[in-house]
């Protein structure tokens, strides 16, 4: 027998939501989820009316959704926001050019203007040349790099002031364990922030912060939304792979394991004294902003050029562990006190689970009529 909506009590729980153990109808579902993140915006102040939001769109699963929810946010609570989709093109063949076909397809269904760029006119080289000049193991490197300055790039082409990204609960624990075991205590001190660049001429924030990858997934799986589903071509070596295998470990154990590692992550404070003192400077290539002569993107640009990219890699790895090793010589370890965070364990109940996330966050498996979705 199989129990009513715990919300609505009218319809039969379709889903036993990772959040909270709920078991809610879809049409809840949907509205829960919309005013969760509703609320996010809303708490945290993510925009004015008024601005022009450039939305990170790649065609995958939490992109789609971004646009879905934002798209009808804006249009439900009147947030006065002008809408624009901006995609980077690596350059991957057989993964990109296909997901973007699938930005394109959501372009028309939403009738929002979207702005293309890519790595091959930014920087003259594409993901793929990078491959093969490099080989897969620091590709990802690079390719950050690389986009994270397209983006700026673009919205500043699109005079938007913010960019949002589809950035998840699970991808905010996942790089909060990254700089732990990297040792990276600046990044550390910053890397849960719902919003980065806050002052600078573009902004970026992440509507998605506490929302599960799990309920990211049903939410497009039940919306019957068009997203591109395919893993990067280069990144299952990637080191943000065995973080997140880590963290799905954990989860089995307690499943609110990835909302306590971001609460625990947002009391880490790196004390002001001890902050590197940088002074922000156009790059004297590009012109981009940066903390050196040189930005990151035009140094790995012309260790690729000159056929010395792994040399322009690991001089970008010994700036970082030099600017941590600067900040731990300053006195403390950057870490503000009392980093704790409650823990509310969420067990099953023996529903039967037909549907699963496999470990690159994609569907698997079927539905089983008249059982609720459980995670």
């Amino acid at each position: 027998m199989v129990s009513p909506c715990s919300r609505c009590s009218l319809s039969p729980a379709q889903i036993r939501r990772p959040r909270n153990g709920s078991c809610v109808c879809a049409p809840c579902f949907f509205l829960l989820f919309e005013g969760e993140i509703h609320e996010t915006i809303t708490q945290n102040n993510l925009f004015q009316r008024g601005d022009r939001i450039a939305i990170g769109a790649s065609g995958g699963k939490d992109s789609t959704v971004l646009i879905h929810v934002m798209t009808a946010l804006n249009k439900r609570y009147d947030y006065g926001l002008d809408l624009v989709l901006l995609s980077i093109d690596e350059g991957i063949r057989g993964y990109r050019d296909d997901s973007l076909a699938t930005v394109h397809r959501n372009k028309v269904e939403y009738g929002l203007p979207l702005e293309i760029l890519s790595y091959r006119d930014l920087y003259g080289w594409t993901m793929d040349d990078v491959v093969g000049e490099i080989g897969l193991r620091s590709n990802c490197t690079f390719c950050g790099v690389f986009r994270r300055q397209a983006l700026d790039r673009g919205a500043a082409r699109i005079g938007a002031s913010k960019i949002v990204t589809g950035h998840n609960a699970d991808d905010v624990a996942e790089t909060v364990l990254m700089n732990l075991l990297r040792g990276d205590i600046a990044r550390l001190g910053r890397c849960a922030d719902i919003v980065t660049g806050a002052g600078s001429a573009v902004s970026r924030s992440k509507p998605f912060k506490y929302a599960y990858e799990k309920e990211i997934v049903l939410y497009a799986y039940l919306k019957k939304l068009d997203y591109f589903s395919t893993e990067c071509t280069y990144s299952p070596q990637a080191y943000r792979g065995y973080a997140r295998e880590y963290i799905k470990n954990l989860e089995r154990c307690d499943s609110s394991t990835i909302i306590n590692i971001i609460h625990a992550a947002e009391q880490f404070k790196v004390v002001e004294t001890e902050k590197a003192k940088q002074t922000i400077v156009p790059c004297s290539h590009c012109g981009y902003m940066t903390s050196s002569t040189i930005c990151k993107a035009c140094e790995f640009v012309d260790g690729l050029n000159r056929g010395r990219a792994k040399e322009a890699l690991c001089s970008h790895r010994q700036t970082r562990r030099a600017n941590d090793q600067g900040l731990q010589q300053s006195g403390g370890n950057g870490m503000g006190s009392g980093a704790t965070s409650a823990v509310v364990g969420v067990t099953g109940d023996g529903t039967i689970d037909p549907v699963r996330v496999t470990g690159d966050g994609l569907l698997a498996g079927i539905v089983a009529r008249g059982q609720p979705l459980d995670w």
